[in-house]
C-alpha cells in the first residue's frame, strides 16, 4: 500500500433489511439462519408466477422520528436509505457542521425507479375516449397531479442529494447504477476519493426496492427468479443442486468511510479498515457471467493487491451467491482460480439465502455483514443448502453459522451487465 495514499476506515454502519431494521436485529437473524422471504404483500401477486419476495416488514418511517407526511411521496427505497444513513452517521458520531463540509460527500448505488403504475394507468384511462388515447388530455392530467409521475422523483440520484442536504455533505456526490454491483462500486469509488486525498469523509452504500409488478415480471421473464411459491423460506438456495433462481429482496445499507487520520483526529471508533478494492468488466453477455470468470477473477486479484495480502490470509468470504444455475458454478470457479489452494479452506456464505437479492443494494449490505462477521468472529450460514451442487464444492457454510478466526474478510459481487467488484476489510486497523 503506497505511503502517499490515505488509509480508509469504516466508522459507522446502518441498514434496513428484510430481517430487521438496524445492525443488531439483522445480525441476530443472520446468525440464527432466519429467512426474510414470505408471500408478497406490497401488491396483489395472486396471478403472478412469482408470489414471494424478501420484503422489509411493517415499514413505517414515522417510527424513526420522521414525518410520514414529509416522506410518503418519496420512493420506498429513498426512505430506506435515509434511515440507514442516519444510523451510520449516529454510530460514527457525526455532528452537523463538524469538519469541512466541502471535504465530506456521498456516493450511493441506488437502482432505477419506476412510476406508480396504478396512478399512470388511471391517468391513461381518464384520457382514453372511445378506445383512443387523447395525449393532450393526458398531458393536462399529468401537469395537474404531480407526484410519482414527476421526473425528479424518478431520478436515482435524488436519494444522495436528499441525504447530503440532511447531513450537510457538500463534497463529492454521485450515484452508480450498475445492477447488482451498484452499491459495491459506490463504496469502492468512495474509498478511492479518500485515498486520493480529495475528501476526509464519505457516506457510501445503496438502496433499492423492486418488489412491484414491473420489477417482479421483468426478472421472471429473464428466468432468474425462483418459483417455489409453496415454500417461500426454502426458495433461496444458493449453491444447492435444486436451486432454481434467486428471490428478489429490498432494503438499504450505508457505511461511513473516513481517512484513518481524520477518524483519529476526531476520536471516532474504527469498526474496520477497507483495505482492498478491485473492479473489472466481463464485456460479455448482459445477464450471464463469462464462463471462464477471467475478468471477475481479475477484480479479486486487484483487491488482494491493493490490500497487500495473500489469498490464504482471507478468513471469510461473503459470496455473491445469487442462486442461479450458471452464476453459482462460475463463482465457484472464480474463487478457485483466485484463491488457489486456500479456496477449499475459506468459509464462504451467501447471505442472499436469508435476505433475498437486494439488487443494487446487495453489495453494501453484504459488506456490512462481512464487517459484522469479523467483529463477531462468526460466519453466517447459507441456509437451504441441503444438497450441494457437485460443481459448487467449496465450503459454503451450509445451514448453520460457524465460529471463525479471521482478520480479513472479502465481499464479492458480480452483476448484470458484466460488472465485477471485490472489497476486502480488516478487523479494525491493521
Amino acid at each position: 500500500m503506497s505511503e502517499s495514499r490515505e488509509r480508509v476506515v469504516i466508522t459507522g454502519m446502518g441498514c434496513v433489511t428484510p430481517l430487521g431494521i438496524g445492525l443488531r436485529d439483522t445480525w441476530d437473524a443472520l446468525a440464527r439462519g432466519c429467512s426474510g422471504v414470505a408471500p408478497i404483500t406490497l401488491f396483489d401477486a395472486s396471478t403472478f408466477p412469482v408470489r414471494m419476495a424478501a420484503e422489509v416488514k411493517q415499514w413505517d418511517i414515522e417510527q424513526f422520528g420522521e414525518s410520514r407526511a414529509q416522506w410518503e411521496r418519496q420512493p420506498r427505497q429513498t426512505q430506506f436509505a435515509v434511515v440507514a444513513a442516519d444510523q451510520a452517521a449516529r454510530q460514527a458520531g457525526m455532528s452537523l457542521g463538524e469538519g469541512d463540509p466541502i471535504r465530506q460527500g456521498i456516493y450511493l448505488g441506488c437502482g432505477e425507479l419506476f412510476p406508480d403504475l396504478r396512478e399512470m394507468a388511471t391517468a391513461i384511462a381518464r384520457a382514453t375516449v372511445a378506445g383512443e388515447l387523447d395525449f393532450a388530455a393526458l398531458n393536462a392530467q399529468l401537469l395537474q397531479h404531480p407526484g410519482e409521475l414527476d421526473e425528479l422523483s424518478l431520478d436515482p440520484g435524488l436519494t444522495a442529494a436528499l441525504i447530503a442536504g440532511r447531513l450537510g455533505l457538500q463534497g463529492p456526490n454521485a450515484n452508480f447504477t450498475a445492477a447488482c454491483v451498484s452499491s459495491t462500486q459506490a463504496i469502492g469509488e468512495a474509498s478511492e476519493v479518500i485515498r486520493r486525498g480529495e475528501a476526509d469523509l464519505m457516506l457510501a452504500g445503496g438502496t433499492h426496492s423492486m418488489i412491484h409488478p414491473l420489477g417482479v415480471s421483468t426478472f421472471h421473464l429473464l428466468s432468474t427468479l425462483s418459483t417455489r411459491n409453496d415454500m417461500p423460506t426454502g426458495a433461496a438456495r444458493p449453491f444447492d443442486r435444486e436451486r432454481d433462481g434467486f428471490v428478489i429482496g429490498e432494503g438499504g445499507a450505508v457505511v461511513v468511510l473516513e481517512s484513518l487520520e481524520h477518524a483519529r483526529r476526531r476520536g471516532a471508533h474504527v469498526l474496520a479498515e477497507l483495505v482492498g478494492f478491485g473492479s473489472t468488466h466481463d464485456a460479455y453477455r448482459i445477464t450471464d457471467l463469462e464462463s471462464s470468470g477471467r475478468a471477475a477473477s481479475r477484480a479479486i486479484r486487484l483487491a488482494l493487491e491493493q490490500a497487500a495480502i495473500a489469498p490464504e490470509e482471507i478468513g471469510y468470504i461473503n459470496a455473491h451467491g445469487s442462486g442461479t444455475l450458471i452464476n453459482d458454478r462460475v463463482e465457484t470457479l472464480i474463487v478457485k482460480n483466485t484463491m488457489g489452494s486456500a479456496a477449499s479452506r475459506i468459509p464462504i456464505s451467501s447471505t442472499k439465502s436469508m435476505t433475498g437479492h437486494l439488487t443494487t443494494a446487495c453489495g453494501a449490505l453484504e459488506l456490512v455483514i462481512a464487517v459484522l462477521a469479523l467483529q463477531e468472529q462468526l460466519a453466517p450460514p447459507t441456509i437451504n443448502l441441503h444438497t450441494p451442487d457437485p460443481d459448487c464444492d467449496l465450503d459454503y457454510v451450509p445451514l448453520f453459522a460457524r465460529p471463525i478466526q479471521a482478520r480479513y474478510a472479502m465481499s464479492n459481487n458480480f452483476g448484470f451487465g458484466g460488472q465485477n467488484v471485490s472489497l476486502i476489510v480488516s478487523n479494525g486497523v491493521r
